[in-house]
């Protein structure tokens, strides 16, 4: 169930733009790019998601938001409303662009997946949950939508009254006939070449439009599986409270049809800070065909041989520089099926066990280099050239991955299994900042 929402956004004439003011997801900041952000204005919402550490933390979030506030930084919109978002590389006029992105921001009911429709994909950490909850709580807000994509092929139109016609628009036509014939509240372009716009919808005739060609679909968590996990938390601990219903019964969200608007599915990567690559590459000859590629090898040439290789099946790249003298690489492929059966669960169905993300997990980290998985002991890294450059001079291990397909992801979620945690990268993601969400009275 989708709900409108008064939107907190930035007021234009008390920051030094709005696209200073904005960042990526809190999870995909690292600490250049988070210094980078606070420099570049002081509001950016960077400030607010990503805080530091602890109560303490999150307190000061919460106050600092307040302050914003009550200065004027933020503004509250007057009425509820769902707001149409999206992003695009192209031409100056977005006539034409490479690629574009254009979904719903708007609030979506939280219950379990069969109750809300609501598919996770993906296991999640507890440190990182109570990290999410704690700031929602403290900040008494949404500060960051969650990512879903539904299919939304074979749509029901609706007539405004109800009955089904097809006079009218489904969600999806509804947006981009919106989008083509208003003016967009906020357009913005960021450093990285996207353009951003937002628009607004207030009007109740189209919130029953969207609510009505909406009403029994499921989505899936691209992105946000830990804020996710962190609004049921928060939603519990109320209930628990004697709270009853309230705010915390919806969360933030951006929808996009993933018919109309395809997603991007990246890989994410390993680092293990722990393990030499001379020992990695030695103990995962056990259950793999290991090659040592040339050592003049560039990332994107193993890049290639990487997605050669998984084209007929599960490969790796392990990437590691031990002794400052440069990146070496080595390819992992042909897991033996012996070693593999006898590393997954029991009850994996057999689609999950044959995910590359399973194999890295159960066969390759865990039987093999005995690691137990923690936020400590296996990095994540969303950029595979991150990840090799995490490794100069430090003896780290980099594990390179091919991402997973969108098939395979849709199909483990329906199954109602989900795969290792960190391991999709769903995009374009949405940028932070345009719309907050809080759960004061009046919202």
């Amino acid at each position: 169930m989708l709900a409108p929402f008064r939107g907190i956004r930035y007021a234009r004439d008390r920051v030094s733009g709005i696209a200073n003011v904005t960042s990526p997801p809190y999870d995909v900041i690292s600490g250049g790019i988070l210094e980078h952000l606070r420099a570049a204005d002081p509001h950016n919402v960077v400030r607010l998601i990503l805080p530091g550490i602890g109560a303490e933390a999150s307190q000061a979030a919460a106050s600092l938001m307040r302050q914003w506030l009550s200065s004027g930084v933020l503004i509250r919109d007057r009425m509820p409303a769902l707001y149409i978002y999206e992003q695009s590389v192209g031409q100056a006029d977005d006539a034409v662009p490479s690629w574009r992105q254009r979904g719903l921001i708007s609030l979506v009911r939280l219950g379990s997946p069969e109750s809300a429709g609501i598919l996770p994909h993906e296991n999640v950490m507890p440190g990182l949950v109570a990290d999410r909850r704690e700031l929602m709580a403290a900040t008494q807000a949404n500060l960051e939508p969650i990512f879903l994509i539904y299919d939304g092929e074979g749509t029901q139109a609706y007539d405004g009254e109800g009955t089904g016609a097809a006079e009218e628009s489904t969600a999806t036509e509804l947006v981009d006939r919106v989008a083509a014939e208003r003016a967009p509240l906020v357009s913005i372009t960021t450093e990285d070449g996207v353009t951003h716009r937002l628009w607004r919808i207030s009007e109740q005739a189209e919130h029953a439009a969207v609510a009505a060609d909406l009403a029994g679909r499921r989505a899936l968590i691209a992105d946000g599986h830990h804020r996710y996990a962190a609004y049921l938390d928060l939603q519990a601990e109320m209930r628990a409270a004697g709270l009853g219903g309230g705010p915390w019964d919806y969360g933030l969200a951006f929808l996009v049809d993933s018919d109309a608007y395809p997603p991007r599915v990246g890989a994410i990567h390993r680092v293990l800070p722990g393990l030499r690559p001379e020992r990695a590459a030695e103990l995962a000859k056990a259950a793999f065909a290991v090659q040592d590629l040339p050592a003049e090898a560039r990332l994107d040439e193993a890049l290639g041989q990487l997605a050669a290789a998984g084209a007929d099946g599960t490969a790796f790249l392990l990437a590691g520089d031990p002794a400052g003298g440069g990146t070496r690489f080595r390819l992992l492929s042909h897991p033996d099926p012996v070693q593999l059966a006898a590393s997954m669960p029991a009850g994996a169905s057999v689609p999950w066990r044959c995910l590359d993300a399973s194999v890295l997990q159960q066969l390759l980290i865990g039987r093999l280099w005995d690691i137990i998985d923690s936020e400590q002991a296996v990095l994540i890294n969303h950029d595979a050239a991150d990840a090799v450059r995490a490794t100069a001079g430090t003896g780290a291990t980099a594990v390179i991955s091919n991402p997973l397909s969108f098939d395979a992801v849709i199909q483990t979620a329906a199954h109602g299994e989900r795969v290792p945690r960190k391991s999709t990268s769903f995009g374009p993601k949405p940028r932070t900042g345009l719309v907050l969400r809080t759960f004061g009275p009046s919202d």
